[in-house]
Order: structure tokens, then sequence, then C-alpha cells
């Protein structure tokens, strides 16, 4: 017969078979410790004993109520070894011995291991740090756990997590619409840009950006991807706001640096006088151990004044200094501008008209602190675009480091580690659009340009043959093919209608000065024909698409009817695989997205 809840040694412990035996003699042998205790000396005969097995465990029952209650008053003095004895060298001193008879009760006490009792308390402690709700968290690491430790975690012992808090902020496009978006305070630029990408369902190609635009004081920048939105708000007046754009431009400096920075802008600290090579300058700009330094001419505005001065500027990694005397970059001649570090630098917006800038290539330097004061704004105005690009990117090379660096390099991380889950990109690229020749079983790359571009000629005339053949069958549906062709280039994103020269502009240099970047837009000058807009060395330049025709037919061309195109779609995938007679392919196209 089993006994539930009673171990088998206590079944076959020398002191409870004497306690079964009532007429058995106790002797003051018999009172020894366990521990001295001499086997042979008490062996008994268990086949001639009857014992009663329900009395036995009723007496052990109340042998244990009465234990916990002596041990739960001594708990706190008694010393315990690891087996559950007692400590011979830490036992309580009194006028009674601890060899003296006892009676069968005490017995049972003393042969207790006090040790079940500890434990015993342990597990009714945590039952009352459980709660109904949250059930108990089994320990991964059990063998961490001390011998008073519990291997299951209660919900007390768990780490309390902290709500964070959630803000909403309202974020504008190009075109003036707006939404609402509630966001975690910890939420960085990059990540309400892939928001924002997924509620305007657009393509997430990593050029997405958030804007931040104060059209009080005529400036704007570009939050870094590590940037806390509700911290860059925190800084922003009632009036400023954030913009959703495409910036292609933002990590173009760690591809083609040479464009970025010119030789003679960028020195050492050391020796004025000494260039740094090509191959090593973004490397001793993201080293915090190199000092490369930005010098040139500037247009600086005097703080609480109109005017403006030419001094020599130097940026450095302590700050933005100017000379006093000439070009003279002793520190007794340089005068701190501003610092790097408490403070941003943003492009300058309609400069000649605000601040009466001689140049349109001005930029600034706001201190976090300034909200809607210009007068602690640190105005500065270059000759040159590539001047102004070369000043802010150093900037923000000197100012983040690496940090920049992490920023580019994680879109590329996540693209290899994720190869097959990537969102396609639709800025078309210079190798990922080739010419194809199906005319055959097999389809070939044409790899000869010349060829490919009587083969876009051979496709249009057979577009132009397929649409005459639906007009000898008298379709006269709204989307006849004649009109088709002039319509359909509506629906692209590059084109942007009706806009004037100046717009084209602001669109282009808003979205990155990169080479490549195209929009189309109607002409101004012929109602009839249309532009092409297109960045080539940060200069913007326009080429016109004349309409001709064509045995009865209707073409556009770019270069006065040597190459003809049935309508716009088709010249800009032409140009996107040949450069013909533009600078450039055509690369990236300029994109408006409504909220």
């Amino acid at each position: 017969m089993a006994l539930a809840g009673c171990p088998d040694s206590f079944l076959h412990h020398p002191y409870r078979i004497d306690n079964v035996d009532q007429t058995s003699a106790h002797t003051r042998r018999d009172l020894v410790e366990p521990g001295f205790q001499e086997p042979n000396r008490i062996s008994l005969n268990h086949q001639d004993d009857d014992v009663d097995l329900e009395a036995l465990v009723n007496d052990m029952n109340s042998s244990f109520e009465s234990l916990y209650s002596v041990c739960g008053m001594q708990s706190e003095t008694t010393p315990l070894l690891q087996n559950g004895q007692l400590n011979r060298s830490q036992l309580p001193t009194s006028g009674t011995s601890p060899l003296q008879p006892m009676s069968p009760r005490q017995k049972v006490q003393r042969s207790q291991p006090v040790r079940i009792m500890a434990v015993r308390r342990l597990q009714e402690e945590e039952q009352q740090f459980r709660t109904s709700s949250l059930p108990a968290i089994p320990n991964p690491f059990p063998e961490l756990c001390s011998p008073t430790s519990s291997p299951v975690l209660a919900p007390g012992s768990l780490p309390q997590s902290q709500p964070a808090s959630k803000h909403d902020v309202k974020v504008f496009s190009e075109d003036g619409t707006s939404k609402v978006i509630e966001i975690l305070a910890d939420m960085t630029a990059r990540d309400l840009c892939q928001l924002l990408v997924y509620k305007s369902h657009c393509v997430d190609d990593n050029s997405w950006t958030l804007v931040e635009h104060h059209p009080h004081l005529g400036l704007e920048r570009c939050l870094e991807d590590h940037e806390l939105v509700v911290q860059v708000e925190s800084t922003m007046g009632s009036e400023s706001k954030f913009l959703f754009r495409k910036n292609y431009a933002k990590y173009e400096f760690f591809k083609n640096p040479v464009n970025f920075f010119p030789e003679q802008m960028v020195a050492w600290c050391q020796q004025s006088n000494g260039s740094i090579p090509q191959s090593q300058l973004l490397q001793n700009f993201l080293n915090s151990s190199s000092c490369p330094e930005i010098q040139g001419f500037l247009h600086v505005k005097e703080l609480g004044r109109k005017s403006w001065k030419k001094l020599y500027v130097c940026l450095r990694r302590s700050g933005l200094y100017c000379s006093t005397k000439g070009t003279s970059k002793e520190p007794r001649h340089l005068q701190l501008l501003a610092d790097l570090e408490d403070s941003n630098i943003f492009s300058l917006i309609a400069g000649k008209k605000l601040y009466n800038a001689p140049a349109d290539y001005g930029f600034c330097v706001k201190p976090n602190r300034v909200r809607n004061e210009t007068k602690e704004l640190r105005l500065l105005c270059a000759e040159d675009e590539q001047s102004r690009t070369c000043w802010m990117t150093a900037f923000r090379l000197l100012k983040y480091g690496m940090l920049l660096y992490q920023n580019y390099r994680i879109p590329q991380q996540r693209k290899t580690v994720l190869p097959h889950f990537s969102t396609p990109v639709r800025s078309v690229s210079e190798n990922s659009l080739v010419a194809m020749d199906f005319s055959g079983q097999i389809g070939r790359v044409i790899e000869n340009p010349a060829e490919a571009q009587s083969a876009a000629l051979e496709e249009g005339h057979a577009w132009r043959k397929r649409s005459t053949r639906m007009n000898i069958l008298g379709s006269q549906s709204p989307l006849h093919p004649s009109t088709l062709s002039t319509v359909i280039h509506r629906t692209q994103h590059w084109f942007h209608g009706r806009i004037s020269r100046e717009e084209s502009h602001r669109i282009i240099k808003q979205q990155g000065l990169v080479d490549g970047l195209f929009l189309l837009r109607d002409s101004q000058s012929n109602p009839k024909a249309f532009v092409l807009t297109l960045c080539h060395h940060q200069k913007i330049k326009h080429f016109q698409i004349l309409p001709c025709e064509d045995d009865g037919q209707m073409f556009f061309s770019l270069d006065d009817g040597n190459t003809k195109f049935s309508d716009l779609i088709q010249l800009v995938e032409f140009y996107q695989l040949n450069k013909g007679v533009l600078p450039c392919k055509l690369k990236h196209h300029c994109i408006r997205v409504a909220l």
C-alpha cells in the first residue's frame, strides 16, 4: 500500500518504527541524534509487527503540524546546514540538556529534517504573490537559482514595463494635403517615413525623407534617419511643419564623394596647404581622430544687421570659424561663428526676398533653442550650388560621423538579408533596364546601342501599325489610339503638367541635385510641345520635345526628328536605356504623393 504525500524514508526511519511499537521502552541510547545511531542495535523484525498504516499516517500528520508550529517560532534563530541538520556549534544554550529524555512527539521533531518545512514555507509565500490573472512563468535558467530561490518566476519578480507615450504628428505633402499620425515617443524619422510609405501605397526605395520646414524663417532641412521625431518637434515653432518628400541626394556623397568635395575646399587642419587624397576623403571625415576641414570664402550676415560681409570661413569638428585677418587661420585670428553640437544646418528658401542675400545659394546654422527669432540665426551664402552642397554635407559628416554611414548601410544590409522580400524600385537605375530582342525562339540582350535604337524604332512602328488597323476598323471609343498617344503620359508620375520653369527648378532642388533626376512638363512657349527638365553635375538643363508628323501619324522627338517616338512614355523609356543627345541617362523621376 502506497502512502500519498509520505516519503519512503519516513516509513523505514528508525525512530518512526520505534513509535509504531508502543510496548518498546525508550532509553537514553534511543534518543541520540540520527547521525550517531548504531544500526545493529536498532534493527527490528518487521514481519512480526502488525502495523496499522492509517493510524501511522494520522500520527505523522499530527507530528508534522506540531513540528511546523515549533519550527515557525524558531526559524529566525535556528541555524541550518544544507542537509537539514542543526549546527551543533550554534545551538542555543539553555538549562535543559539536549540529550534529556523526550516524548514520542519530541522524538519525531528531532528526526524530521527542518529543510522540508523551509520549502513548504517558500511555497506558501509564493502562492501569496501569485495572482489568478498572471500565471507562473517557468524560469528559463533554473540552474542559476540559489537553493532558496524558486525555479518559477512569480509575477511580482517581473520588471514593470512602462507604457510608451504616444503623440499626434501632422505631416504635409507637396500638394498641400496632410495626414495626422499617432506615433510613439521613440519613433525615428526613418520609421515614420516607412509608415507613411505604407499608408500612401508608395514604393519604398529608401529615398523618402521627413523635412523640417519653417516658412516664417525661410528654412528647411531633411531629418536624419536616426533622429527622434517627437524630440525634433519640441524644438519647432507653431508655424513650422513636417513635409514628406523624396530626396535622392541624401546619401549620394557616399557614392560619388569627388562631386561633393572640390579639392580646393578640403584641407588638413594642421597643414592648411595640404590636400586630402580623394580615395581617403570619406574615411577622414568618418574617423573622429582625423582633422579635415572645409575652407573658402562665404558671405556672412552680421547679427542684428541687414548687411553681408565676405569672409574667409573654415569648418572644423569644433565649430564654424571666420578669419578676422584675410585668409589667416591662426588661433588668434579665428572667431567662432557657430557650434556644431547644439545646432543644425538648413537650406535658405527665398534668401534674397527675406534676408537680402547676395545669391540664391544660402544656408543657415540654427541653434536648437531658437524657434521663431531671427536674431541668433547664422546666415551664410555661397557663390554656387556646388560650394553650398559641400559646406552642408561637411557639416553633417563632422556632426554625426559614423551615424550617417550606419543610416546609409541599413537599407543596403536589409536588401542583402531579405532579397526575396524587398520591394521593387520604380526609380530606374542605369543597370536595371536592358534592350531585349524576342524575334527568335530565345530572347537575347541587345548590347549594341545602335541596334537597341533601331529595335525601339521598329517597336514604335509596329505599335503604329496596330493603331492604324484599329482606326480602319472604326473604333470610336473615348480612348482612341490617335488621342491616347497624346494624353497617356498624363498618368505618369514624372509628368507634372503646366508648371513654370522656376517651379521645375524648385522641385529638382528639393528632391536632390543628382545626375539623372528629371521631370516632364508642358511648354510655356509652345502649347503643342513639352519640356524635359534634367539635372546633371548639380546643374539643371531643359530640353524641348517637339511634335512631328510622318505619313499622317504624330510623333515626338527630342533631336529634331532624328529619333521619333509614338508617345512620351516610349521616349522616356528609350532615354532611360540610352543617353542619346542628353548629357546622361534618365535615372530618377520627381514625384509628388498625396497623403
